[in-house]
């Protein structure tokens, strides 16, 4: 009987220290790539390439619908126009951009956290819970900036061309209509830090309102944190002057130290993973000097003294389609010869502003069957769904970043 009983008391504890494993939580948060533009009439795209055809099985059940988690829970706060609300539920596709859907439900596009969650229901037997944060159109000097960062200060060089233009030009407001300009620009400082570390805390308090089934008794652990996000400061002229400078950047890479420690104390989660997604958009063959300059001032902080081993920065342009933005090179020069057409530009077809509507038509449907191929434009509408900016809206691209993402976490957690 002692014997039994030993046995029975090691099944408890083991069948207990199961249940007691804490629920593993993870942050994802960013602008609009990581709000998610890849629609799932992409997905077939993923099966054509045999290296990301099993990523696409993941992806995808036996009935061919996407697959639902029984593992992984999303709680994702988004919006538009500054009307935000939440999404909560098992993690599925649709939990991407919701431009112009019911915020009631998932919609029909993914970002990053589709297959990061995907890896991470994988590698853990506990229940994984995903936070994710993101609006479109939102910059890291201002809409996500970080409390240590402090206010915002205006560069020496723009501020000297500033004062140069008092009338206002190019972007330059008016001298009379700059304090609005400040008292705007100081209401709208760290107002989306403040709101995602918000949602996190909110669901944090209370993980039941996402998981009915979660028990307070196990516990959670916030286990990383990954970021994608960069563009609206990478074209922001006024906030890095400089264009040619090889350190353009060099002051985003302190606001993202900033914001790094500043997650990490606020999360009261100090030695918290965090995952640095560069941009990548252009793909490998994007060397343009902003975009390098950017890219290396992305990644920086990974290499810091104090964020060694704890900061890895995840480079996603490897993962650009490069056979879609030959293509998406093509659009644009058919919508640079409709520009052309109608604005009577010298050296074109239409410089005399003669021709008529059906004609420009005519004539635009011609430059484009022989610019664009029909091989062309079923590639595209196979692998493609929106602009560059977007990483072309393809789920073959935020499904490799969302598994090296998830990847690099579990890396940092072994360490």
């Amino acid at each position: 009987m002692k014997f039994i009983a030993s046995i029975f008391t090691i099944l408890l504890v083991t069948v207990i220290g199961v249940e007691a494993k804490p629920l593993k939580v993870f942050i994802l948060a960013g602008q609009s790539n990581m709000e998610g533009p890849a629609n799932v009439s992409t997905f077939d795209y993923i099966g054509d390439d045999p290296a990301t055809a099993p990523l696409l099985k993941m992806m995808r059940g036996a009935d061919g619908k996407p697959t639902t988690c029984d593992g992984v829970w999303i709680s994702y706060l988004t919006g538009a126009y500054d009307k935000n609300f939440t999404l909560n539920g098992k993690l599925t596709a649709g939990y991407g951009s919701m431009w112009g859907m019911e915020p009631t439900k998932p919609g029909d596009k993914i970002g990053p956290e589709f297959t990061f969650g995907l890896a991470m229901d994988k590698a853990f037997d506990e229940p994984v819970l995903i936070i994710k944060a993101a609006w479109g159109g939102k910059s890291l000097h201002t809409d996500f900036r970080p409390p240590s960062a402090g206010p915002y200060v205006m560069p020496k060089e723009t501020q000297e061309v500033w004062d140069k233009h008092p009338q206002g030009a190019h972007g330059i407001p008016k001298a009379e209509d700059r304090p609005k300009w400040n008292a705007e620009k100081i209401a709208a400082t760290g107002v989306y830090y403040r709101l995602m570390t918000e949602h996190v805390k909110k669901v944090l308090a209370d993980p039941k309102q996402v998981m009915p089934d979660y028990d307070p008794a196990q516990g959670y652990e916030i286990a990383g944190f990954a970021w994608l996000q960069g563009f609206n400061d990478m074209v922001d002229g006024q906030v890095y002057p400089g264009h040619n400078k090889p350190d353009r950047f060099a002051l985003y890479s302190e606001l993202l130290g900033h914001f790094i420690r500043d997650v990490r104390k606020d999360l009261n989660a100090p030695k918290m993973p965090f995952v640095i997604g560069v941009m990548g958009v252009g793909g490998l063959k994007d060397q343009s000097t902003s975009m390098v300059a950017f890219r290396q001032a992305m990644a920086a902080p990974a290499e810091m003294p104090a964020f060694k081993g704890n900061v890895l920065a995840v480079q996603t342009a490897p993962f650009w389609a490069d056979e879609l933005g030959a293509i998406d090179a093509k659009r644009a020069q058919l919508s640079q010869m409709n520009h052309f057409l109608n604005s009577n530009h010298k050296d074109h077809a239409n410089a005399d502003g003669k021709m008529t509507d059906e004609q420009k038509k005519e004539y635009l449907k011609k430059y484009e069957a022989d610019l664009i191929s029909p091989a062309d434009q079923a590639l595209w509408k196979r692998g493609a769904s929106n602009a560059g900016y977007h990483y072309l809206g393809c789920a073959k691209t935020f499904a490799l970043m969302g598994k090296h993402f998830a990847e690099a976490n579990l890396k940092m957690m072994k360490k």
